[in-house]
């Protein structure tokens, strides 16, 4: 086992796990910063996601934000769960997408269990947002769960 250690003033101590998860944090948030090519492979974007939400205890559902380019414009969480569910209302979608100017989005949400298969309940609501921002011409690029891996709605023909 590696030990790390923290330079303080005083000298070193060794560091605690959340001494590690602060500067991994710091170090993606360098990575994918607001106006980064950060879709510049579908493997960086769940890298980002499992980062995110992998160890989450319950669900989140939210909104990567794109320009016209596909840079980031936000990544925003707007619906906190439970173990087994979030609820997620279309009109709050569309508010922040328009508060972000967004050109295109990405949706994205985890499943605690695990399991990355999406539900009927993701099938639905995924069409009822598609529907709604497609009226303030904002394209779904993707639908993203997290698990043990990432299920994309567009590679498996469900948008």
């Amino acid at each position: 086992m590696t030990t790390l250690y923290v330079r303080e003033a005083a000298g070193y101590r060794e560091a605690q796990p959340q001494d590690v998860l602060t500067r991994a944090h710091a170090l993606l948030s360098q990575r994918f910063r607001t106006g980064t090519p950060v879709l510049s492979s579908p493997e960086r974007t769940h890298e980002f996601l499992h980062f995110h939400l992998g160890t989450l205890n319950h669900e989140v559902f939210g909104v990567l934000h794109l320009d016209a380019r596909h840079r980031l414009l936000a990544a925003e969480d707007l619906f906190r769960g439970t173990v087994d569910g979030a609820s997620v209302h279309p009109r709050e979608v569309v508010k922040a997408a328009i508060a972000h100017a967004s050109v295109s989005v990405i949706l994205y949400h985890n499943h605690p269990s695990g399991a990355t298969e999406p539900s009927a309940a993701d099938e639905c609501v995924t069409q009822r947002i598609k529907e709604a921002l497609a009226l303030i011409d904002v394209r779904v690029l993707d639908h993203l769960i997290v698990g043990e891996g990432v299920y994309s709605f567009a590679q498996h023909g469900l948008l």
